[in-house]
């Protein structure tokens, strides 16, 4: 069995105190320390999880392997370069950067270093994904819904993920699955969206037409009253309705009896556990992320088309 990975969490805000969390429970990994900008945060941490409040993320690097970079999107370009030099393996939350030029510029250091870069699509890690992946061959339509309430004032900055679109926030969770899913060159894409509390918009939809014919319908709000994380895929004579957050699905599908309806067995499980286990074991055996740099490149480029399109030619 190999060593435990010398691992550090940068940013333990709403998202870093988890990753923080199962670091500490797993046997794959020690977790050396935290830093956050704000020390009562990365000292209540600390405490909680026996290791070290460090005074500047340099510090902390340069007593670890690999990091988990947990600080808001306009920041990642910018800790990632930093941290780049002392040949940490990273897991960068989504999305990779605020912009596509930061985002080569972080794979590009990645491939020039021979690092480890995966990006927190975690979407990825839902159980869900086995069945999407296995069970369907040529999605004909998509549907998604990703519904939020809007985040909370914070004492320090913006409300958590504000400082991007939606699209950036939420969408681009699915914009990546759809990628991965339908696999073709995208054809044309239609979007609006609207800002109601940010500056920027907090409710997008965005329709996606691929080459080989599939068509995806994307909303994304972060002003809801309601919670919901659900994809409906249509292929020929199956339909398929999955819920990320419930971890559950329904199949119905099309036989010479009729329309057959079916629970899909999904075995549930903690898509942050299954995505940080992942990365851990990619840094030990150094193998390719689920999720690529350039996986998290290819959604932040489309993501930033979808924001172009609903900003240059509004409906």
């Amino acid at each position: 069995m190999s060593n435990p990975t010398k691992v550090g969490v940068i940013g333990v805000g709403s998202l870093g105190i988890n990753h923080a969390r199962i670091y500490a429970e797993l046997d794959s990994a020690d977790l050396v320390g935290v830093f956050d900008t704000n020390r009562s945060a990365a000292e209540a941490v600390a405490d909680k999880h026996g290791t070290r409040a460090f005074d500047s993320m340099e510090a902390l690097a340069g007593e670890i392997e690999a990091a988990s970079i947990v600080v808001p999107t306009d920041l990642h370009h910018k800790v990632y370069t930093q941290l780049a030099d002392f040949n940490l393996h990273m897991l960068v939350e989504k999305p990779i950067a605020a912009n596509t030029d930061e985002a080569e510029v972080m794979v590009a250091l990645a491939h020039e270093r021979d690092l480890i870069l995966q990006i927190g699509h975690i979407e990825r890690f839902n159980p869900v994904m086995k069945f999407i992946e296995h069970e369907l061959e040529h999605p004909r339509f998509i549907e998604v819904t990703r519904l939020a309430a809007y985040p909370p004032p914070r004492p320090d900055g913006l409300p958590r993920g504000t400082e991007v679109s939606v699209v950036l926030d939420l969408m681009i969770h699915d914009l990546e699955i759809i990628l991965h899913i339908v696999n073709s060159p995208i054809r044309e894409i239609h979007a609006v969206g609207i800002p109601v509390l940010s500056p920027t918009e907090d409710i997008a939809n965005a329709r996606v037409s691929f080459e080989n014919g599939c068509v995806a319908n994307l909303t994304a709000s972060r002003v809801s009253r309601e919670r919901m994380r659900k994809i409906r895929i249509f292929e020929e004579d199956v339909y398929v309705s999955l819920d990320y957050m419930e971890q559950s699905g329904q199949l119905m599908k099309k036989t010479p009896k009729g329309i057959t309806p079916m629970e899909i067995p999904i075995e549930k499980g903690e898509p942050l556990l299954a995505e940080l286990t992942a990365f851990l074991d990619c840094v030990q055996h150094r193998n390719d992320p689920l999720v690529t740099g350039h996986h998290g490149s290819e959604a932040l480029n489309l993501a930033v088309e979808v924001c172009r399109q609903i900003r240059e030619c509004p409906s």
